[in-house]
């Protein structure tokens, strides 16, 4: 997109966040830690945390009447897909010509332009976004300017890197992948310590040996410029202990079908989910 994204501090209009749970709440902080006004930001959201309460102490504003929050430069709608369509007349009554930046899965720019309006980034963030780590992917709209694709993926961007893609068909997967993709890497630490534990580990051995490999070797992939399968390699002497395990875990029923199947359904539900 741009290698020097707007800084936060310069964008201008009130900005409306719809939705304040955890991920809606991670892009908050990260927007305001890299110095958004707060003063510029009204959230929307009836069961908002303690957390996102407390930020009306430094001026954000949390459930004003609607003609109280006056012209809406961006909204960022981030409410459960399954809400989405009751919140519609709110969101709509918001939205008007604004930039409307959705991290919903599964609902398509046709879906969010036919139910609030605006002029539509879809975005899809990941977990990892909570600690600066995120990933996400975005399409624009056709009619989103220049200048509006800049303040998404600045606002994008305050929770980690970000991804732009023409073809907005690519989403689903891109939820499989990166949005749920995190839920996979827990569930290999969650199974490796059950196996170490079957092994004859203590369990909480187990569990603190298999939760540092995994964040250790995801830290180390991060760092290094090595591909993954030139990283797994080099951890692989041949003959050896790792060798007879990825014997097992690349064999016919290892990784790669289960992960395949996984994928699929995943891409599976997101597509329904845009019904």
């Amino acid at each position: 997109m741009t290698s020097s994204p707007l800084p936060l501090a310069e964008l201008t209009g009130t900005l409306v966040l719809a939705g304040a749970g955890k991920m809606g709440g991670a892009m908050l902080t990260g927007w305001l830690a890299r110095g958004l006004d707060p003063k510029r930001v009204v959230v929307i959201d009836p069961f908002a945390p303690d957390a996102i309460k407390a930020l009306g102490a430094i001026g954000v504003r949390l459930n004003p009447a609607a003609n109280e929050i006056g012209k809406v430069a961006t909204l960022v709608v981030a409410v459960k897909p399954q809400m989405f369509r009751e919140a519609g007349p709110t969101l709509r009554g918001l939205a008007g010509s604004a930039l409307v930046v959705s991290i919903m899965a599964g609902a398509t720019i046709a879906a969010i332009s036919e139910v609030c309006g605006g002029r539509i980034v879809r975005a899809m963030p990941n977990t990892p976004a909570a600690i600066g780590r995120g990933i996400t992917v975005a399409v624009a709209a056709n009619d989103v300017d220049a200048e509006q694709r800049g303040v998404a993926d600045a606002l994008l961007r305050a929770t980690g890197s970000v991804e732009w893609i023409e073809d907005e068909g690519l989403m689903d997967a891109v939820t499989a992948v990166s949005g749920s993709g995190p839920a996979y890497v827990f569930l290999l630490a969650e199974e490796m310590a059950r196996a170490g534990v079957a092994a004859g580990l203590p369990v909480e051995l187990a569990t603190k040996l298999a939760r540092e490999t995994v964040s250790g070797s995801g830290e180390l992939m991060h760092r290094s410029d090595l591909d993954s399968a030139t990283l797994r390699k080099n951890v692989t002497s041949p003959g050896g202990t790792t060798a007879a395990a990825l014997e097992v875990l690349m064999g016919t029923d290892g990784f790669e079908p289960l992960l395949t199947k996984a994928i699929a359904a995943a891409t599976k539900r997101s597509k329904e989910l845009a019904k």
